[in-house]
């Protein structure tokens, strides 16, 4: 199954020099695991719980003096509009991440994560159950 149906295409954005506080205070205020990260209106990396966790709080680092440049997730945490959802697992476990940013071509077109992944895994397998019960009862 693609990703596509899945893909977030509004996305909440930083840019590189704000804090770490800053970007903590959106994720919280739009209930969201992570921030793309703009320099100049382009996307230069992800900043995630995950980051907010090991790069400053688990380092005794001050969220508002600290800034996202400084910890965000540069590793071309990326993958293609047409990618399935094995091919975006599999990238998420090469990089340790849960959230890719998602491109058609140089075009940023949204952000999925391991959760948006996962309801379309099982989405897929009920459509497969529904359609197998069909038959049965066919039969």
């Amino acid at each position: 199954m693609k990703i596509t149906s899945g893909i977030k295409k509004t996305v909440a954005t930083i840019d590189e020099n704000h804090t770490v506080l800053e970007a903590a205070k959106l994720m919280t205020e739009n209930y969201i695991g992570s921030v793309v990260v703009t320099s100049h209106s382009r996307i230069v990396g992800i900043f995630t719980e995950r980051e907010l966790m090991m790069r400053v709080i688990g380092k005794g680092r001050e969220p508002g003096t600290v800034k996202i440049k400084d910890v965000m997730h540069t590793d071309h945490l990326k993958i293609g509009s047409e990618a399935t959802c094995d091919e975006a697992l599999q990238r998420m476990e090469e990089k340790r991440c849960r959230h890719l940013l998602v491109f058609d071509g140089d075009e940023f077109v949204g952000l999925i994560s391991l959760r948006d992944i996962v309801v379309l895994t099982l989405q897929e397998k009920d459509d497969l159950i529904t359609q197998l019960e069909g038959y049965i009862s066919a039969t």
